[in-house]
């Protein structure tokens, strides 16, 4: 058995966690300036013909725009337009008055934000103090040792990682947050578990354990999609988030074990009955009310979806950034002189004869300012023009610059995106339904979880996108976009987390129907002795996304707003109400499993054997525990 090995080998493995640890801390000193800001597209054309433009004439990303007369060349490369100079500056911190700009009208949201060592201190302390008010004693402690192992152990494994391939600084922030929240999760099931068995490690092994590398694989597989996309950093970012739930997953069943078999017993003091007597009673009243709990929280996860559908991938347009400042009142100047706001997202082209470009509808002007390189100014931001420039650009020309490379960007992330998210959830329906012994509970899962990102993206479009909320909050206004990698990133990590709270519950219901017959009893114990468990874990977790959201990149407070908020509504709205309820309507369908019976208790096979149900009915089905009269 795997925890007696674990047990007889307690020095050996300690040691080796010990080490691991230790070089991992060593490794976080260096690792920043081992990483990358490049969020491109490489071997794609928009993004090697930026990289040669870059090369030959000095020209990157967005321009400074001033108005003629402003002398500039010394500090980068300039085109002059009609009215207007174009400046890529040389030095990124390059800050000059009377000039506008994407980059200076950003907002900063609040200077340069946490360090990752602070917001990991915060995101420590929150869990403390969760964990103190679930366990009543020092035992609140060993997740936070666990937790501390498993991130310094990521950390070195993707410094290792640096030595192969470019790794993206996301992958900083998210082995920090998302690694503490995660292996908390974990040591919480547990740690449970081990308490309702009396101490026993080898009884909460022999269940926990097989749930803890269930939830883990769940994780790993919703990372899949970003690790096989054609774009660098979004893979470093798979590759890199899928060490997490792994590491921790490793830590929890070989690391925790040895030190609640060690130390556990002397530091749980303070015993507790293991069952939610409230959430076995909120459990009994949503089974009495199903219908209208089904009902009301599908009604309010459908309503923040819908916001989904609003949903614009891009860089926000300036009219949606800055209202105010040096930068917005060089763009109100320079736009009354007529400038267009294209200028600011300048299309640059590689080729001989700008001629053919000024008859484009959309472009507002075309010239060459050096030998092979024509500049196009569109009209407008809108990366349609970028479109049209492709389809009549002259054979030869190359077409490059800011909106083309995040045209390329979707196209390369999102063209084949639906056949990589069904194989996704077809992988995690079988991973699912063999592991629960049931075609419906798969099913449910996977439907709820994409309710559940769906509502997350929904509420990130109105709170970011549409600015109810963001500028209260860290007085940034509506961006009117959102950057198009997110969304893949949003669902990549959501999808993961929040099937471990799935798996968390549905694990102890399939377990107390097996044990009792009862759906009724499968609902009302297995919430009753998760409830406080996810709702802690999630606790955490929002926690860690919170002190996230104070990072000092942009970028970086969505994806950790979005997954704060489908931490929350998961653990809320999604496994206290619309799930329960849901397995409640569904009585006996929900444990259909047409491929044998599995494991099964006593208790179980006679209920099965008592059925009732007509030859055409699934296997477990009957008339006394209908789809809608539970037992």
């Amino acid at each position: 058995m795997f925890t007696d090995f674990v047990l007889r080998h307690k020095l050996a493995i300690v040691l080796a966690w010990l080490a691991l640890a230790v070089a991992g801390a060593f490794a976080v000193t260096g690792l920043e300036e081992r990483m990358t800001m490049d969020f491109g597209a490489p071997g794609h054309p928009a993004y090697e013909t930026n990289r040669e433009i870059a090369e030959r004439y000095g020209i990157q990303g967005t321009p400074l725009v001033v108005k003629e007369g402003h002398q500039v060349e010394h500090l980068g490369t300039v085109i002059d337009a009609h009215g207007y100079r174009l400046l890529y500056p040389h030095d990124d911190d390059v800050a000059l008055d009377g000039a506008t700009g994407l980059e200076p009208l950003e907002p900063e949201g609040g200077g340069e934000g946490l360090s990752l060592a602070v917001e990991l201190a915060i995101g420590a302390g929150g869990a403390l103090v969760v964990l103190a008010f679930v366990f009543g004693s020092l035992l609140a402690l060993v997740p936070l040792v666990v937790a501390a192992v498993a991130i310094l152990v990521s950390f070195l494994a993707v410094y290792g990682l640096t030595t192969v391939t470019e790794v993206s600084m996301f992958v900083q922030f998210i082995i920090g947050l998302v690694g503490l929240g995660v292996a908390i999760d974990y040591s919480l099931l547990l740690i449970t578990r081990w308490r309702e068995e009396d101490h026993d490690v080898r009884r909460a092994m022999a269940s926990a354990g097989r749930a803890v590398v269930l939830s883990a694989a769940t994780v790993a597989i919703g990372l899949i999609a970003m690790v096989v996309l054609p774009v660098a950093f979004l893979r470093s970012v798979g590759v890199g988030g899928m060490l997490i739930p792994l590491i921790a997953m490793l830590a929890v069943v070989t690391l925790l074990p040895i030190l609640l078999d060690s130390v556990g017993p002397r530091l749980d003091r303070r015993r507790r009955d293991p069952v939610g007597r409230r959430w076995a009673a909120w459990a009994a009243g949503v089974v009495r009310h199903r219908w209208i709990a089904l009902i009301g929280s599908a009604a309010l996860l459908l309503a923040l979806g819908a916001g989904a559908l609003g949903l614009k991938l891009g860089e926000p347009a300036s009219d949606a950034l800055a209202k105010s400042g040096p930068a917005y009142e060089a763009l109100v100047e320079l736009r009354q002189d007529g400038m267009p706001a294209g200028a600011l997202v300048p299309v640059q082209v590689l080729g001989p004869d700008p001629a053919p470009f000024r008859a484009i509808e959309g472009v507002h002007a075309a010239f060459s300012p050096a030998p092979g390189l024509i500049t196009v100014i569109p009209e407008t931001e809108d990366a349609a023009i970028v479109q049209r420039i492709v389809a009549q650009a002259p054979p030869g020309t190359r077409v490059g610059g800011p909106l083309a490379a995040d045209l390329e960007f979707n196209d390369a992330v999102y063209g084949n995106l639906p056949l990589m998210l069904g194989l996704i959830m077809l992988i995690t329906f079988c991973v699912l339904a063999r592991a629960f012994r049931s075609i419906v509970l798969a099913a449910k899962a996977i439907v709820l979880n994409l309710l559940s990102l769906a509502a997350a993206i929904g509420a990130t479009v109105l709170i970011w996108q549409q600015g109810y909320g963001s500028a209260t909050i860290w007085g940034i206004g509506g961006l009117g976009a959102i950057d198009n990698f997110l969304p893949l990133l949003i669902f990549a990590f959501l999808y993961g987390l929040t099937m471990d709270y799935e798996v968390f519950i549905l694990a102890r219901m399939r377990e107390e129907y097996d044990r009792t017959g009862s759906t009724t009893a499968a609902v009302t114990e297995g919430l009753g002795r998760t409830g406080r468990l996810v709702t802690s874990a999630a606790l955490v977790l929002f926690l860690a996304f919170l002190s996230l959201a104070a990072a000092p990149i942009l970028q970086v407070k969505l994806f950790a707003t979005a997954l704060g908020i489908g931490i929350l509504l998961d653990a809320t709205v999604i496994r206290a109400l619309l799930m329960p309820a849901m397995v409640a309507v569904m009585g006996r369908w929900n444990w259909w499993w047409p491929f044998g019976r599995g494991r099964q208790s006593p208790a179980a096979d006679q209920a099965r054997s008592s059925a009732l149900g007509s030859p055409h009915q699934p296997s477990g089905v009957n008339r006394s525990e209908s789809s809608t009269t539970p037992r």
